[in-house]
């Protein structure tokens, strides 16, 4: 996925610009299309810029929850096969 210009605070803070302004002219002030202010919309909603970086923390634990449940259903991958050798 391509990087971003803006970061997810300043997307927010741009939100609620345009909550509070027509979406064409923070569009045009800020350099980006209407559509773009939509889709930030609907991916950060009513979040503050507070909100985002909590959000991206939980998204990282996230992460790395799932490649330790990936790395412990190796293991017992392993250890089955192990296991079904002996007998």
């Amino acid at each position: 996925m391509r990087n971003s210009r803006f970061s997810d605070e300043q997307m927010v803070k741009i939100l609620r610009e345009a909550d509070a302004e027509p979406v064409t002219d923070v569009a045009k002030r800020q350099g980006v299309s209407e559509q773009t202010l939509y889709i930030w919309r609907k991916r950060f909603g009513k979040m503050e810029a507070a909100d985002t970086k909590r959000l991206r923390q939980l998204e990282s634990e996230n992460l790395r929850l799932k490649k330790l449940l990936a790395e412990r259903d190796l293991e017992v991958e392993v250890m089955k096969e192990i296991n079904a050798k002996q007998w």
